[in-house]
C-alpha cells in the first residue's frame, strides 16, 4: 500500500466508517437490547446518548487519525512523542484481535444458517426446531471451526487489497446493498396485518418503565454501536483528504448507524408482534424467533435469506476495520507486507478464535473466572476494553491535546461553527468521560 494512500471520495470513506459501525451490534443486539428494555423508551434514550455521547468520541478519533495521517500506535507517537499515550495505540491493537477472535465466530454461525438457508433445511421448521438448530450448530465441533476459518478467509481477502481496492471498493457495494434489503423487509413486515402494535412498542415510549438501568444500558449500546474506543476511526480517518469535512463526515456515519438501527427494529418488531411472539426473546431474537416469524410469511424463505445475507455484510464490514486497524500498525505503508500481515494476522486471529468457537461444545465446561472462552473474551473486550480506551480517547482529545491543534483540525475542510465547536468541545472534555465513567463502572459491577 502506497504509504499516502487515501480513499478514492468522502462517499468511500463514509460507508466503509458506517460499515464499520454497522455491524451486529446494530442488527443483532440493538433489537434485542430493546425488545427486553421497554422497546419504545430505550429507543428513546439510546438517539439521546448516540448524539450526546457517541458522536463526539467518534469526532474525537476523527480528529487524531486525520490530523496525523497515520496507524493507531504511529498517531499518538507524534502528538505525544516521549509519553505513555502511544500504549493507548497497541491496546486498541490488542483489544481488535480479542474481538476479532470471537466475532469471527458469530460470522460464521451466519455462515451456518445462509448455507442451510440456500439449501432450503430451514424451511418448515418449528420455533423449537429452530432452537434446536440453533444449539446443534454452536455445538458442532467441526462445523464451527469450519465456518470461522472462511469468514476470516473472507476478510483478509478484502483487507490484504488495501483501503482502495479492498476495503473501499467492498464497502460501496454491500452497505448500499444492506440498505436496499433493509427497505424490502422493513415494507413486508409493514404490511402484516398487526404489524402496527409492533410499531408502537418500538416508537411509542412507555414513561413508567424508565429506570436507571434502562437509561445505563442505552448508553452501553449506543456507545458499542459506533465501533469506538479501539481507534479503529483513528485509523480509518488517518486515509482521508484534508479536504473533508470531519463534522460533516461524523454526522453521516453517526445518522446512518441510527437509520439501520432504526430499519432494524422496524423489521423485527412489526413481524414478531403480528405472528403473536414475543419481544423479550433476547440474543435469540435473530437466530431463534426471526426464523420461526419468516417461516410463517409468504416467501418466507426468500426473506429469511436476504435477511442473513445482509447480516452477513453488516458483520463483514466491522470485520474489515477491525483487522485493519491491526495491519495498518504492522505494515506501517507497505503495500507487500499489507499482504503478508493481513494473512499473517488473520491466521493468529483464527488460531486465537478456535477456543471461542468451541465455548458451546467440547470446551462448554472449561471456564474462567465462571466464564467460557467466548463469553471472557466478550466481556474483557466489551466491557473494559472499549469503553476504557474510549474513556482514555476523551482524555487524550480534551486534555492533552492543545486546543487551537483540535480546531485547526476541525476547520480544515471546511468552515467550522464557532458554537458547534464549543458545545463539543465541552462535551468532549467533561460530558462523555463522566458518561463512559458511568457505563464502564456499571459494566464492571461498582455501579449497580
Amino acid at each position: 500500500m502506497d504509504k499516502h494512500e487515501q480513499w478514492t471520495s468522502k462517499l468511500g470513506f463514509i460507508l466503509a466508517a458506517a460499515g464499520s459501525a454497522i455491524g451486529l451490534g446494530a442488527i443483532w443486539k440493538f433489537p434485542y437490547m430493546a425488545g427486553t428494555n421497554g422497546g419504545g423508551i430505550f429507543l428513546i434514550f439510546f438517539l439521546l446518548m448516540t448524539i450526546f455521547i457517541g458522536a463526539p468520541i467518534l469526532l474525537a478519533e476523527f480528529v487524531i487519525g486525520r490530523n496525523t495521517q497515520k496507524d493507531a500506535v504511529m498517531s499518538y507517537k507524534h502528538l505525544a512523542p516521549k509519553s505513555a499515550w502511544p500504549l493507548l495505540g497497541y491496546a486498541g491493537v490488542i483489544v481488535s484481535f480479542i474481538i476479532l477472535s470471537f466475532y469471527s465466530v458469530v460470522g460464521g454461525w451466519i455462515l451456518s444458517y445462509l448455507a442451510r438457508s440456500f439449501t432450503g433445511s430451514l424451511s418448515g421448521l418449528t420455533q423449537a426446531e429452530y432452537g434446536s438448530t440453533f444449539e446443534n450448530i454452536i455445538s458442532n465441533p467441526i462445523e464451527v471451526v469450519a465456518v470461522q476459518f472462511i469468514f476470516i478467509l473472507l476478510t483478509i481477502w478484502v483487507v490484504q487489497g488495501g483501503i482502495q481496492q479492498g476495503i473501499e471498493k467492498a464497502s460501496k457495494y454491500m452497505m448500499p446493498a444492506l440498505f436496499i434489503l433493509f427497505i424490502i423487509l422493513v415494507i413486508r413486515s409493514l404490511t402484516l396485518e398487526g404489524a402496527m402494535e409492533g410499531v408502537k412498542f418500538f416508537l411509542l415510549p412507555d414513561w413508567s418503565a424508565v429506570s436507571g438501568q434502562t437509561i445505563l444500558l442505552a448508553l452501553g449500546q449506543s456507545f458499542f454501536a459506533l465501533s469506538v474506543g479501539i481507534s479503529v476511526m483513528v485509523t480509518y480517518s488517518s486515509y482521508l483528504s484534508k479536504g473533508e469535512s470531519l463534522t460533516k463526515s461524523a454526522f453521516s456515519v453517526v445518522g446512518l448507524n441510527i437509520l439501520i438501527s432504526l430499519l432494524a427494529g422496524l423489521v423485527i418488531f412489526p413481524a414478531v408482534f403480528a405472528l403473536g411472539f414475543e419481544p423479550e426473546a433476547g440474543p435469540g431474537l435473530v437466530f431463534v424467533v426471526l426464523p420461526a416469524v419468516f417461516e410463517q410469511l409468504a416467501f418466507g424463505g426468500l426473506f429469511l435469506t436476504i435477511f442473513l445475507v445482509l447480516l452477513l455484510f453488516a458483520t463483514l464490514t466491522s470485520a474489515f476495520s477491525i483487522l485493519e486497524i491491526i495491519v495498518a500498525v504492522l505494515a506501517k505503508g507497505d503495500r507487500e507486507k499489507r499482504k503478508k500481515y493481513s494473512w499473517g494476522a488473520g491466521m493468529l486471529i483464527f488460531a486465537a478464535g478456535i477456543p471461542s468457537a468451541l465455548s458451546f461444545g467440547v470446551l462448554s465446561e472449561v471456564k474462567f473466572f465462571g466464564k467460557t472462552f467466548f463469553d471472557l473474551a466478550d466481556f474483557l473486550t466489551s466491557n473494559i476494553g472499549l469503553p476504557l480506551g474510549a474513556f482514555l480517547i476523551s482524555i487524550f482529545v480534551g486534555h492533552v491535546l492543545p486546543r487551537k491543534l483540535v480546531r485547526q483540525e476541525l476547520e480544515t475542510g471546511a468552515g467550522q461553527n464557532p458554537l458547534l465547536f464549543k458545545v463539543w468541545y465541552f462535551s468532549i472534555r467533561y460530558i462523555v468521560p463522566i458518561g463512559i465513567g458511568i457505563v464502564f463502572l456499571q459494566s464492571i459491577g461498582i455501579l449497580q
